[in-house]
């Protein structure tokens, strides 16, 4: 496991955009450190009141090993530092490491049972995309919303390690979205999406597509509360991305295989692509559309609503 799986910060960046004026569901307060543009350090406290049903009382709360502080940054984001000593610090046992990684997982699915429950109850379909970056995810997830906007309501929680760029675009679909900065962080993580869920408050009934931080390895192994994790790859990517990066796609539900249209210009073998995903994981289920041109997207869609659909079912049967 990387160092920043346990340190590094994150960063809700559409904070104050998302929270605007309606009601916060927090349950809790939150004391931040704020620096204004004298370099004067205030501290304040600040209750947030939200009115449905996300029980995240206990966020703020947790302790992860080592130290846990949250803060404004001077783009109205919040910071959510955590550091664990001793990751990589030369001579530390493998027992002592491993015991680390078992805490922070531990902690991490406790935090992402909570998130599965709320998704449940509200009858919200929640996806976990994760890809190598340049894959096209952002591009697939602004073609679906353009296309299913009349059939679905999708909201959408962006994982980034900087800058706002998708959380845009995403925006300019007429979509609600919040931006993620992971800081040094390689993935998303149930706690980071828990906050984002409470900010963005996605409607009973609709989708919610969470955009991981562009990495085949850390989003593997962290749960967010998802009810299917979707893998893409990209045709550029070469066909043996299954065996390198096995742990992704046993864990995925769906592998896309994106930017079909390229095939003419490249020497990629689909039908082996798909042999070794499904060596990995032999229930994986397998796509190949062009997010670019609508190639295979209907294909998508129909998994999408059949998939949501049946999420609904339960929920209402539960």
């Amino acid at each position: 496991m990387c160092s920043v799986c346990g340190c590094g910060t994150s960063a809700i960046e559409g904070h104050k955009h998302e929270s605007g004026d309606h009601a916060h569901a927090h349950g809790h307060h939150d004391h931040h450190t704020n620096d204004d543009e004298h370099g004067q350090e205030h501290r304040h406290e600040h209750e947030h009141e939200h009115e449905h049903d996300h029980d995240h009382a206990h966020h703020d709360d947790h302790q992860f090993p080592g130290d846990h502080d949250h803060h404004h940054t001077e783009e109205g984001g919040v910071h959510y530092g955590r550091r664990i000593a001793g990751v990589h610090v030369p001579g530390m046992s493998q027992e002592r490491i491993i015991r680390i990684e078992r805490d922070i997982l531990s902690k991490n699915d406790a935090y992402a049972a909570e998130n599965r429950r709320h998704f449940e109850r509200s009858g919200i379909f929640a996806l976990n995309f994760v890809s190598s970056p340049g894959s096209g995810k952002t591009s697939l997830l602004v073609r679906t919303i353009y296309d299913l906007k009349d059939r679905l309501a999708i909201s959408v929680i962006e994982g980034d390690q900087q800058t706002s760029n998708d959380a845009v675009r995403i925006r300019e679909t007429g979509a609600r979205a919040i931006q993620i900065n992971t800081g040094r962080g390689c993935h998303l993580d149930a706690h980071m999406v828990g906050h984002a869920v409470e900010d963005l408050v996605p409607e009973p009934g609709s989708a919610l597509f969470i955009e991981n931080v562009g990495n085949l390895v850390c989003p593997a192994a962290f749960d967010l509360g998802e009810a299917c994790k979707v893998v893409v790859l990209s045709v550029t990517e070469g066909e043996d991305k299954p065996l390198k990066y096995p742990d992704m796609f046993a864990a995925a539900d769906l592998m896309v295989l994106n930017k079909a249209d390229l095939l003419p210009h490249l020497d990629f073998d689909v039908e082996l692509c798909i042999a070794h995903a499904l060596r990995v994981n032999p229930r994986l289920q397998t796509l190949t559309v062009s997010a670019r041109t609508g190639e295979g997207m209907e294909a998508f869609y129909g998994w999408l609503e059949a998939s949501a659909a049946r999420r609904a079912q339960r929920s209402k049967e539960a």
